[in-house]
Parts: structure tokens; sequence; C-alpha cells
């Protein structure tokens, strides 16, 4: 089985870390976009067209399935995506979860990028799914590209500045943004506060796995024997991780795959 997985950059190491556990077997490829990053701020038809092109650099691998590993690009790009690859080649969006946050009862922050916060998508979502809890739109300026470069300093930052954004009485946070599950703990250490109860995350990254799994009918098999490859396909040129990957856990694991022959 050969899963891809696309995004401009690293935000897609969360689930490929996720479809690692689950299928240990399986060869992974990773097509990001280091030539055309980051894609928020393009306009979404300029995002589409480089969404298109890193998809099909990755389809060129003749994957079993592809995995949409950015919430932005799920938003803009996944109708013309499927309009391109399926029935051939299942496609996957990220969605933020919203829905299993919402069942938890409340209340919930969202902390999404400026561009998705207060979107017509992802107030369709809160709409949809989380009628009659208290939700709060958190808008994370500077976040994911703090991660994207593993800028330690500027991480610090950006999570102070949503935490500061977040009302005292959410007790359930949910990572709008694929980057953001990389550094869910440190997000988990700012936001808490002293006397409330644990604080809930809920990341997309799992749920994106399995649900690619459950498009092949495939189960996970997380002690299948560790043989998967790995691939790393950089605006469609075959490279390795960038270097900032490996400063996440997410990253360290990949690490370890062996590269594709």
């Amino acid at each position: 089985m050969k899963i891809a997985l696309m995004d401009s950059g690293i935000g897609l190491l969360a689930a490929t870390a996720a479809m690692r556990r689950l299928r240990p077997d399986a060869d992974l490829v990773l097509s990001l976009d280091p030539d055309g990053m980051p894609w928020g701020p393009r306009t979404p038809e300029d995002l589409t067209a480089r969404a298109l092109a890193v998809a099909e650099a990755a389809a060129a691998r003749r994957p079993d399935a592809l995995i949409v590993g950015c919430n932005t690009a799920t938003v803009h790009a996944l109708t013309a995506l499927r309009a391109r690859l399926e029935p051939e080649l299942p496609v996957v969006g990220t969605v933020p979860a919203i829905k299993p946050a919402a069942a938890g009862g409340g209340p919930i922050a969202i902390w999404a990028t400026p561009a998705t916060t207060g979107s017509p998508y992802q107030r369709a979502l809160i709409r949809d799914f989380a009628g009659g809890v208290p939700v709060a739109e958190v808008p994370c300026w500077g976040l994911a590209e703090a991660v994207e470069h593993a800028d330690e300093a500027a991480i610090d930052a950006t999570v102070a500045a949503a935490a500061a954004l977040t009302p005292d009485e959410v007790t359930t946070v949910v990572l709008g943004c694929t980057h953001y599950e990389l550094v869910a703990e440190r997000i988990r250490a700012a936001v808490q506060r002293p006397g409330r109860p644990p604080l809930v995350l809920h990341g997309s990254a799992g749920a994106v796995a399995a649900q690619a799994l459950r498009r092949l009918g495939e189960q996970p098999a997380p002690g299948a024997p560790p043989h998967g490859t790995l691939t790393v396909l950089l605006s469609g040129r075959e490279g390795t991780l960038p270097a900032p990957a490996l400063a996440y856990e997410e990253g360290r694991i990949l690490q370890a795959v062996t590269p594709a022959g």
C-alpha cells in the first residue's frame, strides 16, 4: 500500500506520523511546495493551481490514496483535486475537528489561521456541528509560519498571543491548522488555567489517516513490519525532509523510515 500526503510545507507531518503508526508497512510519498509556500496568503485560484501541481507530482508516483494534509488547501482546492484525480485516486481532505469537540460540550476555542478564522467555511462547520455550544474563533497570527521554520522564539510569542485571545472558560481547543498539531503540548500549557479541568485538544491527524484507510478498505495494523519506504517531493523534485521537520517528534519518526530506492 502506498499513501501520498500533500501540503505547502511540514504541516503534513502530523497526519504522516499518524499513518506511519497505523500502518508501518505502508510506503509514503510526501509532496511539498517549497517554491510556492506559504499558500495561505495566495488567492484561492492561485492556491488551487499550486495544490493541483503538487498533487499531480504525488499522483505520478501511483499512490493508492492522497491525503490533503492542510486545512487551507482543503477549503479552497479539495473540489478541484477530486475533479482532477478521482475516482482513480481517492482524495481525503483535512477538516477541523469541530464536530467531536462540540460533542464533548464546551465552551470551545477554534485556533486557526487568520484566513480561516471567520471564513464562511469555518462558520458553516460551527453552524452545522456546534449548535448551542459557545465557540470562540481565535486567529493565530504567524503561528503556522513559526512552526514551519521551527523558530522557537516565534512559536512562544505567537502561541502566547493566541492564548491571550482565548476565553478563560474554554475547556476544549480545536487545532484548526495542521501545523498547530506539531506544538500541541505547548498550546495546552499556554491555555490551561490553574484550577480548571485538564484542557482537551482536538486535532485532525488521526482521523484523516483512519479515513484514508477506510477509503481503501484497509484496516489499521500497527504491529505490521516497519518496512514502509519514504519518498519526499519538493515542488515536484525528489529530495529529503526539510531540516525544520526534525525539530518535531513527528519528523524524527519519519527520519527513521527507509528512503525509496
